[in-house]
């Protein structure tokens, strides 16, 4: 009983870890900024191996933390403005 039980638990677990994120290189950049608008903040990929979290405003950062510009690409422009999470002070454990 316990075998199958195993069995299912993996299955599931594969499946949830072997979900993509969003990219906002299949969106337009106004896609992409209404999804972090409406998430208020949400995880992108931005390439095959590469991603961040996108904020709608500094209310969705850390305390301390405030907000600043990323470009993007998104699917009609190489530049899409979205906004990213930093530390002001210059912290480097706060700045990934």
């Amino acid at each position: 009983m316990r075998m199958p039980l195993l069995v299912l638990a993996l299955l599931i677990t594969g499946q949830a870890m072997a979900q993509t994120r969003p990219s906002t290189l299949t969106m337009t950049c106004g896609q992409n900024r209404q999804l972090v608008a409406a998430k208020g903040a949400i995880v992108l990929a931005t390439g095959a191996t590469t991603y961040d979290l996108y904020v709608a405003d500094a209310r969705n950062c850390l305390p301390g933390q405030a907000t600043k510009r990323s470009l993007v690409p998104a699917r009609d422009t190489p530049y899409c403005p979205l906004q990213v999470c930093y530390d002001p002070t210059g912290d480097r454990w706060l700045n990934d």
